[in-house]
């Protein structure tokens, strides 16, 4: 079951369909209220998040849900209208797993869901992870482009795991921070650029994989 929040009953009801056509059973909301009402009952796969709705927003939504425990690791999705990349990072930061701007198209949402709930769902731990021409062996720290060995730093290797085990995630520079360096680390996020920036330097064709999202981050997708 796929929970989708949005207060405009055109897209609400346009979403459900397309999500019912493509194999998913969804149900939809029109504010955090119905939301958190059927979440009482019922643990859905993904929430699809509106940031713009009546009374709560999408925001104070998305904190409760993560600060609930029995609601902190359901997939969420967040939606937003607005030009400003300011709610795509406070979302991401918050703990969405992904994020849509409107208006966009259905196929593209369902890709989206797809994508995410590939990630989120349990798995074994690969050992050989692949990307078109790369591949990156967990268990031998090593990195080949086309069959040829590449040599990265600690802190490179680790960045590109991470994108390679959560292909089409979009990750803030904050959250790179957070999860490459230490905890309590204070320097500038400007180095999670120079790092990137190596990065694609010496995986040569295949560091196009990783794409800069304006004002937001970086994600790794495999180019067609």
């Amino acid at each position: 079951m796929i929970f989708c929040v949005e207060d405009d009953n055109g897209i609400r009801d346009l979403m459900i369909y397309t999500l019912n056509s493509a194999g998913f059973e969804a149900k939809g909301f029109t504010n955090g209220s119905s939301l958190f009402d059927a979440l009482k009952t019922k643990t859905p796969r993904l929430i699809m998040l509106d940031i713009m709705l009546p009374g709560e927003d999408g925001i104070e939504i998305l904190k409760r849900l993560r600060s609930n425990k029995t609601t902190s690791n359901i997939p969420i999705i967040m939606a937003t209208a607005k030009s400003t990349e300011y709610d795509k990072v406070i979302g991401l930061d918050l703990g969405a797993d992904d994020y849509l701007a409107k208006p966009f198209g259905m196929m593209e949402m369902v890709s989206r869901v797809r994508a995410v709930l590939r990630r989120s769902e349990p798995k074994d731990t690969d050992k050989i992870l692949r990307v078109g021409n790369l591949l990156l062996n967990t268990d031998e720290h090593k990195v080949m482009v086309g069959g040829k060995q590449v040599q990265l730093t600690l802190k490179e290797y680790d960045i590109l795991k991470k994108f390679m085990e959560n292909l089409g995630r979009v990750f803030t520079r904050d959250q790179l921070i957070q999860s490459i360096w230490d905890s309590d680390y204070v320097g500038e996020t400007r180095t999670v650029d120079v790092h990137i920036g190596t990065l694609r330097t010496k995986l040569g064709v295949c560091g196009d994989y990783i794409e800069t999202v304006r004002g937001v981050g970086y994600r790794m997708e495999e180019k067609l």
